[in-house]
């Protein structure tokens, strides 16, 4: 038997009172978590303020335990296919490899940063580390890749 805090008045009280002795606060159907302190149902397996797990699930057990979402079938079909993050315009791989090899700047005017190309242009590629970093960051982005 565990001590838990009553949240109307920060007493330790048994998990399994009925009510605070201290305040008289009803426990019967709630409890309380013996981790962040917050009231939830007795039948929470996972406290749904801190995420922790309070009781030890029983695989004899005849309760059904209830996942209160609101996704319905056809939504969480749709939710387990991959949809990459796409924002922006595709940019081939290859052809920003070539502009950035061969002119040191033409890459950064090809994904439209026109700021950044002509830093590149008047600094020789940011003085070569810029360029150096350039050609192995696109060498490892996927083809296209969006900017």
């Amino acid at each position: 038997m565990a001590l838990i805090k009553c949240p109307e008045c920060g007493e330790r009280i048994s998990e399994n009172a009925a009510s605070c002795p201290y305040c008289g606060t009803p426990m019967n159907d709630k409890i309380f978590c013996k981790f962040c302190g917050k009231r939830i149902d007795k039948d929470c397996v996972i406290c749904p303020e801190c995420g922790k797990q309070i009781k030890e699930l029983n695989q004899a057990s005849d309760k059904n335990i209830i996942i209160n979402n609101n996704v319905t079938a056809s939504a969480s079909a749709s939710a387990n296919a991959y949809v990459p993050n796409v924002h922006g315009q595709p940019k081939n791989k290859w052809i920003s490899f070539l502009l950035c090899f061969f002119t040191i700047c033409g890459h950064k005017f090809y994904e439209g940063k026109i700021g950044m190309g002509v830093i590149y242009l008047l600094t020789a590629g940011l003085f070569g580390i810029g360029w150096i970093i350039d050609i192995f960051s696109l060498l490892c982005k996927p083809n296209p890749y969006y900017v």
